[in-house]
């Protein structure tokens, strides 16, 4: 079957590859396989030319030893708690203080932070004894802090030993930068094939695709999982507003004030992935949802031509809507397209799958590149499982967004989700937050 496919394709005329084949060709090819490589390609010696500045923007930061709040808000988390101390005791950059705060957990949290306090590991433990959501637990812990700059890292998650380094250079090389988010990368790659699939993914997606627009300067989104900010701008935005999506909904707050947000693929950040199939499909049922109510809806002045315009942000919203929004209709269009021509349908879909697969293996190979000296065995090992990778993204991942935006669109269903507490989620729909 797959050579008849193969002898179906060297048979196509130009027009007819085109006709047949458009979404790879004109679309997902150029944008994520052509484009990364352009912008890498001029990325890496640039980065290698910027060596001399980052030496002094390092030279400049030890000097001064400004103070650093790490806030650390999580739920349920406990067993994370002593690997990401831990990791936060190694840091090369030594001027931290560090506050964990416990939002509502009913796990042995309190008694391992508190634990982690009297230890002299972490600096103060909060426990909110009533669960306000994540960015209640994010704005307590901001409100307990002193630092000049605040990293944000999920309670899941630890850290390379430069990372908060490495994540804070960015700041001493350009003023005009408000935030720098991390490079994420999944921790528990290992436990199952979601958790394989996932650690694929944010190799291509998180490290590749957000240097790409953070090189573009269209980058929109500081991860929450691991993302430092200037004080002075956390202070002016007061924070964090409830989410789901509250990570990007921040992200868009600081561009609107007309400054940088980046992106550092090297310092690393380790996340621990949800390790089932639905378990995940529940967080992206979250995270598409968000795309639809802040995107569209809380911050739809981005596309107003005003005097507050920006094209900057324009560009990075048009982008986001077009890439998760309308080509995911667009693949329903090609799916009504390959029921129409059921005759070849069956070649077309595994000619897609070999064509998909290459573009797989050479986003997999440029975030290779990209990690440099920092990849591990365990990443390299994913190589193995980049023919789940079509299915996975091109099936499982598309159905997910397709049922969030509609269930968003029509009945704003994010806030309904259970990841917030339902106050806080009535009073943020009666706010439009």
């Amino acid at each position: 079957m797959i050579e008849e496919a193969f002898r179906f394709l060297l048979n196509l005329e130009g027009r007819e590859i085109l006709y047949y084949f458009w979404p790879f060709l004109l679309i997902d090819f150029t944008r994520y396989v052509v484009l990364d490589i352009i912008i890498l390609a001029w990325y890496l010696p640039k980065r290698w030319r910027e060596q001399p500045l980052r030496l002094k923007a390092r030279a400049e930061l030890f000097a001064e030893r400004p103070l650093v709040s790490v806030l650390v808000p999580g739920k349920n988390e406990g067993k994370h708690l002593t690997r990401l101390a831990n990791s936060l005791t190694k840091q090369t950059y030594k001027n931290l203080e560090i506050i964990i705060v416990d939002d509502g957990s009913d796990d042995d949290t309190p008694i391992i932070g508190r634990a982690l306090e009297k230890a002299g590991k972490i600096s103060r433990f909060i426990r909110n004894e009533v669960r306000g959501g994540k960015a209640s637990a994010a704005n307590t812990a901001l409100q307990y802090s002193n630092g000049k700059y605040i990293v944000h890292i999920d309670a899941d998650s630890h850290l390379d030993d430069a990372a908060i380094e490495t994540i804070l250079l960015p700041f001493y090389m350009d003023s005009k930068i408000g935030a720098v988010g991390g490079d994420v990368r999944v921790a528990n790659t290992t436990v199952s094939f979601a958790t394989r699939l996932q650690g694929i993914e944010y190799m291509k997606v998180l490290s590749v695709g957000r240097t790409v627009t953070s090189t573009l300067n269209i980058l929109r989104i500081i991860a929450g999982a691991h993302g430092a900010f200037r004080r002075d701008i956390l202070d002016q935005l007061r924070g964090w507003d409830v989410g789901p999506g509250l990570d990007g909904d921040l992200s868009v707050k600081i561009r609107k004030l007309g400054l940088r947000i980046v992106h550092e693929p090297h310092a690393v950040c380790y996340t621990n992935v949800p390790i089932s199939f639905p378990r995940l499909a529940k967080q992206r049922y979250r995270w598409d949802r968000s795309m639809i109510r802040f995107r569209l809806r809380k911050h739809s002045d981005v596309f107003r031509f005003d005097a507050n315009f920006k094209i900057s942000n324009f560009i990075s919203f048009v982008e986001n809507l077009v890439f998760n929004l309308l080509l995911n209709i667009k693949w329903w269009i090609y799916t009504l397209q390959l029921i129409i021509l059921q005759e070849f349908a069956l070649y077309i879909l595994i000619v897609n799958y070999f064509v998909y697969l290459m573009a797989n293996i050479i986003s997999f190979l440029c975030a290779c590149v990209l990690y440099g000296k920092t990849i591990t065995r365990k990443e390299w090992a994913l190589f193995a499982f980049l023919p789940l990778v079509p299915i996975y993204t091109g099936i499982f991942l598309r159905l997910i967004r397709t049922f969030s935006h509609l269930m968003e669109l029509i009945h704003k269903q994010s806030y309904r989700d259970k990841w917030n507490p339902w106050k806080v989620s009535r009073i943020a729909q009666q706010e439009n937050l």
